[in-house]
């Protein structure tokens, strides 16, 4: 059975790059039949925030990446809160003392930072390690009455022993081997003063009892993988397969997409509001839309076909497909594949999800909204659009575009919108298109001229829906009503 989990730390809102660890956890799950799980690790008491974590839910519920196991409907390997098993972590840091793979370290901070900043001024680094350790007040530099007496005054870490000189040999399935010397890493703390276990250590233990098998989490661990083997083989347990994804880059290409470039730019960072930062659902995207879009960040599935939905992703979605070099952020693009979405759904589907874009439409066109709606589709690239897109349905022309006027002024505007309006007035018996193609033949003028000056009229630019549904639509009235208003100012 695969198992992944996407374990967040509940310490702020959820960055679009979790959302996509998030989403490609899901992926793998359920392309192998597997289980996908939700595990808050909220060990950092003082940053945790409530909030936090009912937002991780709300935006993991509005994408349809529904967890399997997670700490509201439980499971099997619960508690599904690393704040919830503290016991857990008790019992198994006691077993690596036991074994002489973790020890008890009493040095204050004030001491630490003394040693750091001696051997960063000698050496030009710091590793609390097999090399130094015996200089620091641990239980493995002092006797054991003195260990006694420390141990009462109950201020103490305990970290992992790591043995010098060895080759720690880690398999990604991304990167591939990954090969470290032990005097590269430190002896990480595994258990904070106040009892709380360090992530690396809750991590470990919570993957390896919640029976893991697949560990897919963000590029930034990748430091880390080291030390969490040397758990594992601490505990004498075998470790997960893993994958470490690439970056997502900020649109310029330097660096890992922050909130600053967000509000640099003028586009979310996240999935849906937090406080007052615009989310991805409030901006306009519709949800199969942002994940296929942020699928798309470090991922290039084989038949590289870009709109997708989440069952076709995940049919779609191979390990071998995941890309190693970060993957830069386009806004634009994210755009784009939402207008493609937004096109695919049929209306009726559409009004029933976002009614309320529709009310003023609705008002005048009752059961006619959906015709209405499908003469401007195409053109909906955010759901915020849809109110203007649809303004010139139930409302005059406020304005002229410049340009427009500009071009439809070298013909007589007056005149060929006289001859339009008689064309409205008997639209019934005669379609507007043949009596148009009737009228520029007499004239000797071309057909895209009574178009052009009927848009306008219409919309108050030269680009808008389909125009002759439209105005089948809107109706006789309104219609010559907006004539008239052209001929008036010209």
């Amino acid at each position: 059975m695969k198992r992944v989990r996407f374990a967040p730390s509940p310490t702020g809102p959820l960055h679009i790059g979790g959302l996509r660890t998030a989403l490609f956890n899901y992926l793998y799950a359920k392309k192998n039949q597997g289980v996908f799980v939700l595990r808050i690790e909220d060990t950092d008491q003082k940053r945790s925030v409530k909030e936090s974590e009912n937002y991780i839910h709300q935006c993991l519920e509005w994408c349809n990446l529904t967890p399997d196991e997670d700490p509201i409907k439980g499971g099997d390997f619960g508690p599904y809160r690393q704040s919830e098993r503290r016991d857990i972590y008790q019992k198994h840091i006691q077993l690596l003392i036991e074994s002489g793979n973790a020890y008890y370290a009493f040095d204050t901070g004030e001491e630490l930072s003394v040693a750091r900043t001696k051997s960063e001024q000698e050496t030009g680094g710091f590793k609390y390690n097999a090399v130094n350790r015996k200089q620091f007040k641990n239980s493995l530099s002092v006797d054991r009455e003195e260990l006694t007496a420390l141990m009462d005054q109950g201020e103490y870490v305990i970290r992992l022993k790591v043995e010098a000189n060895q080759n720690v040999v880690v398999q990604d399935l991304i990167r591939g081997m990954v090969t470290i010397n032990s005097n590269e890493l430190e002896d990480k703390i595994l258990m904070k003063k106040d009892g709380m276990p360090t992530y690396h250590f809750a991590n470990v233990v919570d993957d390896y009892l919640m029976k893991i098998s697949t560990v897919i989490r963000g590029e930034e661990w990748l430091p880390s993988l080291p030390i969490h083997q040397l758990i594992y083989e601490a505990f004498g347990w075998e470790s997960p397969d893993f994958m470490h994804l690439p970056l997502i880059l900020n649109p310029g290409g330097k660096g890992k997409l922050s909130k600053r470039d967000g509000d640099k730019n003028g586009y979310p960072v996240f999935p849906i509001q937090w406080g007052e930062s615009e989310g991805y659902m409030e901006k306009g995207f519709i949800a199969e839309a942002h994940i296929n879009y942020i699928s798309q960040l470090g991922w290039s599935p084989k038949s590289e076909k870009e709109i997708m939905s989440l069952p076709e992703m995940i049919a779609s979605f191979s390990v071998e497909d995941l890309q190693k070099g970060g993957a830069r952020f386009d806004y634009e693009k994210a755009k784009w594949i939402n207008q493609q979405h937004l096109a695919e759904l049929n209306s009726r589907s559409i009004l029933d999800r976002y009614p309320t874009c529709f009310i003023a439409v609705e008002k005048r066109y009752g059961d006619k909204t959906e015709n209405v709606l499908e003469l401007v589709k195409e053109r909906i690239v955010l759901l915020e659009d849809i109110p203007s897109l649809l303004e010139c349905f139930h409302k005059h022309p406020t304005t002229y575009d410049e340009k427009s006027m500009k071009r439809i002024t070298k013909n007589n505007v007056k005149k060929i919108a006289t001859v339009i309006k008689k064309g409205v007035e008997v639209m019934e018996q005669k379609p507007l298109k043949e009596y148009f193609s009737e009228q520029a033949s007499e004239l000797n003028i071309g057909m895209g001229a009574f178009m052009q000056i009927l848009r306008v009229a219409m919309v108050g630019s030269l680009s808008g829906p389909n125009l002759l549904p439209m105005v089948a639509l809107i109706g006789k009235d309104v219609t010559l009503d907006r004539l008239e208003r052209l001929i008036n100012i010209t």
